[in-house]
């Protein structure tokens, strides 16, 4: 069965439907495009055909490109890959072009055969591409579909013609949100937007009346009449000019340097609006293969696109284990993390029960579902009867007796175990019998607590982050005595409310934690060697992360910092190794900076909570050293004190998968995103200097940056964690 046919009727209409066999929706290969552009130039050269209208056989449009073609290419070209890449995303531009030309004389610009789109659903990537390459887009009429291009948020950017098209249709100023955000839109706001042209209840019938009665003016590109002249004027333009200034500069300042996409993306969008529209797509051409040649996209493409979708889809579940679906979820601890616990599960269809101490308290963890869909609601983006009907599905109360038909507990009580073990006894006997216990911690042992549970093999850890609603992961934690059906019940859960999952086993601070507290911890430490706090958070900002090692640990709070330090300290006893960060964190927390909550942390506050630079204090308890360290030692002490400990992991088996280790460090803390994740910065370094490298710092820093015996013998042998 072939991706695309083609049936024309008796009105000498051409209708190509795109069907991805064995596919919930359609991804486009290059086999399925040379296809189409077959079907395209039949249909254009048989004189009984008089339009072309180009559609689905599925709910959505096209869900992109399959990415491994990208690979494809490259590998196929023997020695010469990045020429491969260019050939490949040329003859793509070529197909495109042939169904924007339509046959028309190249002198007149007559002759041509109408060619619409009709979009039924959602219409991604390359899915938008091909219908901007169409004279009309017709979408229906469907609220929840999503158009848009995507690409930049995988480490690429549209290179079959849609930055070109973009840029053409919209101008620079106006396409920027949906080429540099990879913002998506509803067919509604993509017409007003510019994107799409009509929408429509019978899409297709609307199309079919355009066909019919389209001229030769109603299928000329605007770039390819005479006069044309670009929305928002040309770079050399004074208004062009300084909209291509703003968008440098905001690139930089939202990016700071570290994703090339973004960056290749303005060159092929400012470079393209230099030249004519064939040379513009030469132009994107050229810059899209330089980012596919870039390890960058590789491994981002990997991380957040290939991988996490397996992670999502169940990749680590146990096979044989009968669905999991939750019914019903008893949240247990009404404050913030156990009401966004409420919040998510409510909004993915699941009943919720949500228990405090008292029946005030349980109401105002409710209630913060109410807040949240009260600013959605002044967005447009939610209305009062979904308000309600989320709402209905969260019982606020203090009986235990409620939970007599949940089949799953989440427990959200204080970072206590005393308290999570008289929690665990007294909700274990109300629940029934085969209900799954789950704890939310981010440092307490799973295999401790569940001793206080009689169903220890029903016990599991599941540590969300905050805000709940608005971060992705969440980190599935396997005790000692944890059964598979616990951890099937915990990955179907994370399904249904549409996060992404990873399974480590049980050890101290699990995956997420244990590599975040050395990268605060390294912050700390410079601080305390005389080395600028400004220099430490823009070396961090500048490697892709959020927000440096300071203001991190200012935003979490110093003295939860304090509180972790001194249960670490008495449970490692002398082996604990971070008294010189201790130093400075109890010093703090005696000063009464207690971060952001407090307005007095490592940086200095207004009343207002703004953030007014850096702590003046901190100088004259740390001088600074006359010599500052270079960019790339404070970069490579921050990147290599999180991956060596990723790398930790995988060693002693807390990680069990390399794709949980990556995609868990971009989602949970924002590691790095351009590099694909911490054991994907080392095979982009490669192991042998990654290991040398290693013992350099561990050298001039500490044992800390020992590298482990996993990696020395992985650099002795040549290898990669992914081959």
């Amino acid at each position: 069965m072939t991706d695309f046919t083609c049936v024309t009727d008796a009105e000498g209409i051409a209708t190509i439907t795109w069907d991805c066999a064995d596919k919930s929706m359609n991804v486009l290969n290059m086999d399925a495009m040379l296809l189409l552009d077959r079907l395209v130039q039949d249909a254009i050269a048989d004189d009984a055909v008089k339009g072309i209208i180009i559609t689905s056989g599925k709910k959505d449009f096209a869900a992109g490109m399959d990415l491994n073609v990208l690979a494809d290419m490259r590998n196929a070209a023997g020695d010469n890959p990045a020429q491969g890449v260019f050939d490949g995303i040329m003859s793509m531009h070529h197909a495109l072009r042939r169904i924007e030309r339509a046959g028309m004389d190249p002198k007149t610009n007559k002759g041509g055969k109408p060619i619409a789109s009709v979009l039924p659903g959602t219409a991604l990537g390359i899915g938008l591409e091909i219908p901007l390459s169409t004279h009309r887009i017709f979408a229906a009429n469907n609220p929840k579909a999503k158009i848009g291009l995507p690409e930049i948020m995988v480490g690429i950017f549209p290179g079959a013609g849609g930055t070109t098209r973009m840029v053409r249709k919209l101008g620079a100023m106006a396409a920027a949100p949906f080429l540099l955000e990879g913002k998506t839109l509803a067919p509604a706001k993509a017409k007003a937007a510019g994107i799409i042209d009509e929408v429509s209840d019978d899409p297709m019938a609307a199309a079919r009346e355009w066909v019919l009665g389209a001229k030769d003016a109603d299928i000329l590109k605007p770039w390819d009449a005479k006069g044309y002249k670009m929305p928002g004027g040309a770079p050399y333009r004074p208004a062009g000019f300084m909209t291509f200034v703003g968008a440098s500069a905001m690139i930089n300042g939202k990016t700071k340097g570290a994703f090339p996409a973004a960056k290749s993306l303005l060159s092929a969008v400012y470079e393209g609006a230099l030249v004519p529209f064939d040379t513009a797509l030469k132009v994107e051409a050229r810059h899209f293969t330089s980012i596919i040649m870039n390890p960058s996209s590789s491994a981002m493409i990997r991380s957040l696109f290939i991988n996490k979708g397996a992670l999502e889809k169940g990749a680590v579940r146990p096979e044989a284990i009968p669905d999991q679906t939750v019914k019903k979820v008893g949240v247990l601890g009404a404050g913030m993390m156990g009401a966004g616990i409420a919040l998510v599960s409510a909004q993915a269809g699941i009943d919720v029960v949500l228990i405090d101490r008292d029946q005030e308290a349980a109401e105002r963890g409710k209630a913060y579902t109410a807040t949240y869909m009260d600013k959605g609601i002044k967005r447009g983006k939610a209305t009062e009867e979904k308000k309600e009907q989320i709402l209905s599905k969260i019982t606020a109360t203090s009986d235990y007796a409620a939970l007599s038909d949940a089949d799953l507990i989440i427990e959200a009580v204080f970072e206590d175990p005393k308290i999570k073990a008289e929690v665990t006894q007294a909700v274990e006997a109300v629940i029934p019998e085969e209900c799954i216990f789950a704890t939310n911690t981010s440092t307490l042992p799973i295999s401790d607590l569940a001793k206080a549970s009689k169903r220890q093999d029903q016990f599991i850890g599941i540590h969300f982050f905050s805000p709940v609603e608005k971060m992705l992961l969440v980190e599935i934690i396997r005790g000692k005595e944890t059964g598979d059906r616990a951890v099937a019940k915990a990955l179907d859960y994370v399904r249904q409310i549409r996060k992404t999952p990873i399974v480590v086993n049980d050890a101290r601070f699990f995956y997420a934690n244990r590599c975040i507290i050395p990268y605060i911890n390294e912050g700390i430490r410079m601080v305390a060697e005389g080395i600028a706090p400004a220099l430490i958070d823009n070396a961090a900002r500048q490697m892709g992360f959020p927000v440096g090692p300071l203001q991190l640990v200012d935003e979490t709070s110093i003295d939860l910092g304090a509180k972790i330090a001194r249960a670490t300290k008495a449970a490692m006893g002398d082996a604990y190794p971070d008294g010189a960060v201790d130093e400075v964190i109890f010093w703090m927390e005696e000063q009464g900076r207690l971060g952001r909550k407090a307005n007095a942390g490592f940086f200095a506050y207004d009343e207002a909570g703004k953030r007014l630079g850096y702590w003046d204090g901190l100088t004259e308890k740390y001088p600074r050293k006359e010599v500052q360290p270079d960019l790339i030692e404070v970069q490579h002490r921050l990147m290599f004190v999180q991956t060596l400990e990723a790398v930790r992991a995988l060693e002693e088996g807390v990680l069990m998968d390399i794709r949980e280790g990556d995609v868990g460090a971009i989602l949970g803390w924002g590691f790095a995103p351009w590099s694909g994740g911490p054991l994907s910065w080392i095979d982009i370094l490669g192991t042998p200097y990654a290991a040398e490298r290693c013992e350099e710092l561990a050298n001039a820093h500490g044992p800390r940056f020992a590298p482990p015996a996993l990696l020395k013998d992985m650099a002795q042998s040549g290898k990669s964690f992914y081959g």
